[in-house]
């Protein structure tokens, strides 16, 4: 099999994308990829990250691609783990702070910083709506950041999140109480959890 044939099988196996780093892991020199660009194989759909012609550009994959220390979470997170059905207008991601976030202007990220200690909290893969595996806050984690949100939209979206949750069998309420705890929110957690238990 040569270059471009093992591009085109990872291609097929990543549901029409491929990453530079993807390329690179499979001893593949990035000069095939631009071969694929030139004679209008691929296309380029932001930095480092490239699609087939018809694919859906897969908007959440790429992002996370991009901005490899961004996690989902907050509205994006819950709608990702059917604990809305809002949809998004903007995808919201947290970085550590101190991670440099000058060069991330993009109209469809909101961003948000956390210290180390509470940015690895709850971190795991999920599949993206094109079925992309991407780094997301587990249901824990992202209601407890809800509860720490001080806005509106923040209060509107999570009590019936917190409801959908209860209902949900892959709970883990020791585990909702131990972040509550970490996140000073246990109060909070704690007055809805007495009401819908």
């Amino acid at each position: 099999m040569n270059y471009i044939e093992t591009i085109n099988k990872l291609l097929k196996e990543n549901n029409g994308i491929i990453t530079s780093s993807q390329i690179m892991a499979n001893n593949i020199a990035r000069q095939y990829l631009k071969l694929m660009l030139n004679n209008n194989q691929i296309l380029k759909a932001t930095r480092g990250v490239y699609i087939t012609k018809g694919a859906l550009a897969d908007e959440m994959y790429i992002f996370q691609q991009r901005y490899r220390k961004g996690i989902f979470s907050h509205d994006t997170a819950l709608y990702i783990h059917g604990l809305t059905d809002r949809m998004l207008d903007k995808y919201i991601m947290t970085f550590p702070q101190g991670y440099h976030i000058n060069s991330l202007k993009d109209n469809l990220i909101t961003i948000k910083q956390a210290n180390p200690n509470i940015y690895n909290l709850g971190i795991e893969e999920k599949l993206s709506p094109f079925k992309n595996k991407i780094k997301v806050y587990n249901m824990e984690k992202t209601l407890c950041d809800m509860a720490r949100g001080s806005n509106i939209d923040d209060a509107q979206l999570f009590i019936p999140a917190i409801k959908m949750y209860i209902s949900k069998k892959k709970k883990n309420i020791p585990l909702l109480m131990e972040y509550a705890e970490k996140l000073r929110v246990k109060d909070k957690i704690l007055k809805y959890l007495q009401v819908l238990l």
